[in-house]
């Protein structure tokens, strides 16, 4: 059972201001860059579907949640995954090597015996997961 973080009403004022500021640094630099340069529709296509590929991985199942366990406890084995998560041994496993080939997560060898594999995120890991912070909150705020 996932227990739920509750923020008082001035954190929450606080992350919100922050977020909105941040929102609207991003739509200027975006506005800024679209003056400079115009995107045709076909353009604007390829830049879409260079991203569909980054999105079909990050909303698949098992996906975020590897993700902010390991932005959570900074590193974790196969076996805390699978207690953790819930998930069998084949499921994590080819997620586990598809965020790696992503470069979203590293995987570590520890020399044993007993052999160890820790997992740890990467920093492309760990800004998506920052990135998507907001995109969670206002998606379960009220």
């Amino acid at each position: 059972m996932a227990t739920q973080i509750t923020l008082s009403a001035d954190l929450r004022k606080l992350i919100e201001a922050r977020l909105e500021q941040t929102l609207k640094g991003i739509e200027d630099t975006l506005e800024k860059i679209l003056e400079k340069q115009e995107l045709d529709p076909q353009a604007l296509q390829e830049e879409l579907k260079s991203l569909e590929e980054t999105f079909n991985l990050l909303f698949q199942k098992w996906t975020l949640e590897i993700l902010y366990s390991l932005f959570m406890k900074s590193s974790i084995g196969f076996g805390e995954f699978k207690r953790v998560l819930g998930v069998n041994n084949r499921t994590l496993s080819d997620k586990l090597k598809l965020l790696t080939k992503y470069g979203y997560i590293e995987r570590n060898v520890t020399s044993g015996p007993p052999l160890r594999v820790d997992y740890t995120l990467s920093s492309k890991g760990r800004n998506t997961v920052l990135l998507a912070l907001p995109l969670l909150y206002y998606a379960t705020s009220s």
